[in-house]
């Protein structure tokens, strides 16, 4: 039996072998002639399905080349901010604070830099606006104008309490005057932009975009640094990026229109996302005023004020002998010789808690009412307490320069 079985199964091998080859042959053949044929069969579009030519591309650099002449794509990018900043550009300007004796050159040097803005130009003069802290302490100033160019100017005055300063140049150097706006009609969320020199010239004309944050912001302010409040300024919040070097730079709506000075020192710590301007509707009367006289005329009394709250509150009852109700207030630290205070009969200890039958906080609210609602030459009536007793008195203002 092994025999027999053996040659059978000998048989069927060769039987596969026989069959095997011719059709690996037949398919070789078959695929080839599909292959010469189909360009034929497509172009007859005998087949029941679509097939692409196969002088079609298939891929995009080929269908590129096939297209035709290649086309340039012009895309126009020229938007309302665009123009805005083409428009104002030339106005915002570098100003740097010189200090040194200039005439060893070697020993003067740039002791600073900040940004400024043209924003009125006549037959004798051009005017920039800065901030005050921008040119504090310089022995010279010089205006980088948009070119790069470096010009002599003049400081006409300053303000320390709204950080504010007025330069003047040669008119013959400006070729553009910003617009003023109007601040009292911006809006929250209304788009501005921020231009100025940021870390220094090398960085000037920078823009950065942002949104009217908040209107009529209160920041207290110590001017004379000695860790006491002596002003809170009200300022307008922006989202848009203020940065050392930008103070003294424009803040523009998108008619291209001054609302605003930038102001770092107002803004001390560099909080992302916050900055601070100051309106130009406060602005526009001082720059008036240093125009006209160079220098910022205010009401004087003639005391040297401490908030009551600055002392501790055991001295209200038991040294200036205050009724219990009274917690906010002004001492009289001083009163200076042949003053309005003084020939008004007030002396030291004496606590303001009233001017013109307004309640005063403190420093600042004393300031603030004098400063602002208060001309020289006018009266003013002030209620205080001496040894626990109220009083009222009438002031005759005198004027007192800055």
């Amino acid at each position: 039996m092994g025999y027999y079985d053996d040659h059978a199964q000998s048989r069927n091998t060769q039987k596969k072998k026989q069959w095997f080859i011719p059709t690996l042959i037949g398919f070789i053949i078959g695929a080839v002639l599909v292959v010469l044929a189909l360009p034929a069969l497509i172009d007859a579009d005998i087949l029941p399905y679509e097939i692409e030519s196969a002088n079609t591309e298939t891929n995009i650099g080929n269908q590129t080349e096939n297209a035709g002449p290649t086309q340039t794509v012009n895309v126009d990018i020229q938007t309302q901010t665009t123009n805005v900043v083409a428009e104002v550009t030339e106005a915002v300007v570098g100003v740097v604070n010189v200090q040194g004796d200039s005439f060893w050159i070697d020993q003067a040097s740039d002791a600073g830099t900040g940004s400024g803005v043209i924003y009125k130009k006549t037959d004798d003069d051009a005017f920039v606006v800065t901030n005050h802290h921008v040119i504090q302490g310089a022995d010279e100033i010089e205006i980088s104008l948009a070119d790069g160019e470096r010009v002599p100017a003049k400081l006409l005055g300053s303000d320390p309490f709204n950080d504010l300063a007025v330069l003047r140049i040669d008119p013959e150097h400006v070729d553009k005057v910003i617009e003023l706006g109007n601040s009292d009609n911006l809006n929250i969320g209304e788009p501005v932009l921020a231009i100025g020199s940021p870390l220094g010239l090398q960085f000037s004309g920078s823009v950065t975009q942002g949104i009217i944050s908040g209107k009529e912001r209160v920041v207290p302010q110590d001017i004379n640094g000695d860790g006491v409040e002596d002003w809170s300024a009200e300022v307008i919040q922006t989202d848009a990026a203020i940065n050392p070097g930008n103070s003294g730079g424009a803040l523009i709506n998108m008619k291209g229109q001054l609302v605003g000075i930038n102001s770092m020192k107002i803004a001390e710590y560099a909080v992302e996302g916050i900055g601070f301007s100051i309106p130009i509707n406060t602005a526009k009367p001082i720059l008036d005023d240093i125009e006209q006289d160079g220098k910022i005329t205010r009401p004087y009394m003639g005391v040297t004020p401490i908030s009551l709250t600055d002392i501790p509150s055991y001295n209200w009852r038991y040294s200036l002998r205050l009724p219990e109700d009274v917690t906010h207030g002004v001492i009289v630290d001083n009163v200076e010789r042949m003053s309005p205070a003084a020939q008004a009969g007030l002396e030291p200890f004496d606590v303001i808690v009233e001017l013109d039958g307004e309640p005063i906080q403190d420093v600042i609210d004393l300031r603030k009412h004098l400063y602002i609602d208060k001309q020289p030459g006018e009266e003013m009536e002030v209620t205080y307490y001496r040894n626990g007793e109220k009083n009222t008195v009438t002031i005759t203002l005198s004027a007192t320069d800055l």
